[in-house]
Formats: structure tokens, C-alpha cells, sequence
């Protein structure tokens, strides 16, 4: 960081275009407006280094400030702070004055700088957070498709325990195609068709040729989902186990915590000695309270939220898998908690206790242990394949090939 900075650029940033704004102590400013273009900022490069900027600072508002970044970091300080911190009190709101206000900040040095991660962690974190999306997604067409059949009374929830797994898919794949009940029967696994007078029950029911199409949509639809969502996971694992292993092992060690928590962690949190301590980690995850005081008032109000929100929701239900593990610490801190403060924030306060005891274990590279004698089971780990490295129009191609090979497998089956 610059320790005195005679002149900087302030920028507001949109979706199509920018403002930049050039202060200096002598009082000098200028301002100019670019678009988001490639041509665009290669003109601003070469305007903020031709005037001697000593830092530029921008709000972090979405990932419009990425390739802007990107240009500059190399050639000057490029400050990304957080929007909430850097708001103009005026009662005039325009894209100039938000510029020349946050050109003032940087000028006087009270932008709090965010953390920026490499450019290929930021494509990893990207990989994850697009892996919950379509997730939820999926869960989406599921509810979609458990609505489609609530009304046909057909109801597969009291034969199985999951109706989307493999025998609820072959069921339901077989209704749609119009199969014969004893057929859709002969396909299931034999522990399923222990249940056969059950499930003849359910599909003596007929249902709509209307009901029938949509539902085979939304199965189509959950395939598809399932195909990509391995796809991403197999890059995740990759990547994660290429170059954050030891993270990885490390906080796999800790109850609750699987190797999709660790590797959104890892993804999320990215360098865990950039804070100085656990504290500071739960701080930066928004899972402290908000405090108020004034005189001798001193009020804790709901926790803060700031920070990565995939990253807190990842520790919330590692936390409920923790609260739920026989003969460890972590679940007596939960039962405590829990009879002074009530189950909910009882979960988020484990869930703050784990992410200061995961900062402990990386920073000083320790596995977990538990003086009660809790041992963790061992954890199935994804197979490691290396892949080779293609540019997106050819993943977009080799994917688009595998799709069309298994849509005529699928047909040819049935």
C-alpha cells in the first residue's frame, strides 16, 4: 500500500460503462467517462499511468470491477473496498459525485481495502458458487415435480425413502414412457421389490397424459442438472486436491465437515493467515454480533452478515452435522448452548466456535482432535483424474457431443 498519495482515481462502476475521477492534493481534478470495453479500459490504463496515479480505488459492486482489476494491479495499487463502507453523505446521488467521493477516500487513505483472490482461486470460488446454483436449481424442479404429482394422489413418499434415486427415477421414468407396471417392477433393485404390493397399489392409480409429459420434462431437466453438477464437482476435487491438499485433509478432520464443506472453505475463505486470528475470521464471515453503545448503553444485536454468504451457510450446516455427532466437544458446546440460548442461536454459535477452530488447525497445521475420544469415520474420497486443458469453445463442444451420445443411449434403452 502507497504511504502518501499526492494523486488518485476514483471509480464508479456499472454493468455498460464507468466514471473515473483523478484527484490530487494540489486540487486538481479531473474527470472522464469510459465504457466497459476491452479498447475502453486499455484507454483508462493508459490515462491513469500517463497522469501518475499513485492508487485507484473502486467499490466492489458485483464482478463488474474484475477486468478492470485485472488491467491495472499489474502497473499500479488498486483498491477494491466494500460498498457499504464507501457511501457519499450528500443529498445529491450521481454517478460523478460517487466517483470524485470515493477518489477523495483513496486520496486520504480510508478506503479499508477488501480481499482480493488470485485470478484462478476467483474461477475456482466461481465453480463452486455456480454448483450450489444449480443445485438449488435442482431442488427447484423437485418441488416442481413433487406439485405435479400431488394432485394425481400419487404418492411414492411412503414406498421410498428418496423418490428422485434410482428406483424413484425408474418408477417415474417408466410412467411417463407408458411401461407396463410389471415391467417398471422387474427393473427395480431386488431390496425394492420386496415392497412390489405397495408399489402396485400406487401404480394401479392412472395418470394424465398431461401429467405424464410434464413430469418427464422435469426428470429430463434433474438428468441434465446431475450430469453438469458432476462435471463441476470433478473440476472442484481437482483443482482442490491439486493445489489446497493439505487444507483439505486438515479440515476434513473436523466433525461435520465433508469434502464438499472443506472445499468450499478452502474456495471461500481462500488464505487463512490473512487474519490475525480465529476471530477475526468469524468477524470477516459476518457471524459476530452487531454492537451498539453509547454511554452506558451497550446493546449485541443479530449477527453482522458480512462476508462471503456461501461461506456462512456452509458452516451453518457443517455446524448442524457437528451438533448431531456422538462423543465430541463440539456437540457438548451445542447442548450447552442450546438450554441458555435456544436451538437456532445455539447453531450459529458453533458454527462461529468451528470457523476459530479451523483458522487454529491451518494456520498451524494441526489435525483436529478430541479429548473426549471422538474419531472420525473415514471419508470416501472423489477419484483424482487429470484432465487436459481446453479452451471454452472446445469444453462447449466435447459437452455438447456427450450430451447428444447420451440422449440416443437413453432413447435406444427405452
Amino acid at each position: 500500500m502507497v504511504e502518501v498519495i499526492n494523486k488518485a482515481c476514483g471509480l464508479d462502476i456499472h454493468k455498460l460503462f464507468f466514471i473515473a475521477t483523478i484527484l490530487s492534493r494540489s486540487g486538481e481534478k479531473q474527470q472522464q467517462h469510459f465504457y466497459r470495453t476491452p479498447d475502453e479500459i486499455l484507454a483508462f490504463k493508459n490515462w491513469v499511468i500517463s497522469e501518475n496515479c499513485d492508487v485507484v480505488a473502486c467499490e466492489s459492486t458485483s464482478d463488474f470491477w474484475v477486468p478492470i482489476y485485472d488491467a491495472l494491479i499489474k502497473h499500479l495499487p488498486v483498491i477494491v473496498g466494500n460498498a457499504r463502507d464507501m457511501k457519499a453523505f450528500t443529498h445529491k446521488k450521481t454517478d460523478k459525485i460517487d466517483s470524485e467521493f470515493i477518489a477523495q477516500l483513496a486520496l486520504n487513505n480510508m478506503v479499508q481495502p477488501s480481499r482480493v483472490f488470485p485470478k484462478n482461486h476467483r474461477t475456482f470460488r466461481s465453480c463452486i458458487r455456480l454448483r450450489h446454483n444449480l443445485v438449488q436449481k435442482r431442488t427447484d424442479i423437485k418441488n416442481e415435480a413433487h406439485a405435479i404429482l400431488a394432485p394425481e394422489m400419487f404418492s411414492l413418499k411412503n414406498v421410498l425413502t428418496d423418490i428422485f434415486g434410482k428406483s424413484g427415477r425408474a418408477i417415474l421414468s417408466g410412467i411417463c414412457s407408458g411401461k407396463s407396471v410389471d415391467q417398471i417392477i422387474a427393473n427395480l433393485s431386488p431390496n425394492v421389490r420386496k415392497k412390489s404390493k405397495q408399489i402396485r397399489e400406487i401404480l394401479d392409480r392412472e395418470i394424465s397424459q398431461d401429467t405424464a409429459f410434464r413430469l418427464q420434462i422435469c426428470l429430463d431437466i434433474i438428468k441434465h442438472l446431475d450430469n453438469e453438477i458432476k462435471i463441476l464437482e470433478k473440476e472442484i476435487f481437482n483443482y482442490a486436491y491439486k493445489n489446497h491438499k493439505q487444507e483439505m485433509e486438515i479440515l476434513m478432520s473436523v466433525p461435520g465437515i465433508g469434502e464438499l464443506g472443506a472445499a468450499t472453505l478452502t474456495a471461500e475463505i481462500g488464505d487463512f493467515k490473512d487474519f490475525s486470528s480465529g476471530d477475526k475470521l468469524a468477524s470477516w464471515l459476518g457471524l459476530v454480533p452487531k454492537v451498539y453503545q453509547s454511554a452506558d448503553k451497550y446493546h449485541n444485536g443479530r449477527i453482522t452478515k458480512r462476508g462471503s454468504k456461501e461461506a456462512r451457510w456452509i458452516l451453518t450446516q457443517i455446524a448442524q452435522a457437528a451438533a448431531r455427532t456422538k462423543n465430541s466437544r463440539l456437540k457438548e458446546f451445542f447442548n450447552r448452548k442450546k438450554k441458555s440460548i435456544g436451538h437456532s442461536k445455539a447453531i450459529i454459535a458453533l458454527a462461529r466456535k468451528i470457523a476459530t477452530i479451523i483458522w487454529h488447525l491451518i494456520t498451524k497445521e494441526e489435525m483436529y482432535e478430541d479429548e473426549t475420544g471422538y474419531k472420525k469415520g473415514e471419508i470416501q474420497k472423489r477419484k483424482i483424474v487429470e484432465t487436459e486443458m481446453f479452451s471454452v469453445d472446445e469444453r462447449i463442444k466435447i459437452m455438447s457431443e456427450i450430451y447428444v451420445i447420451a440422449r440416443n443411449d437413453e432413447k435406444e434403452s427405452t
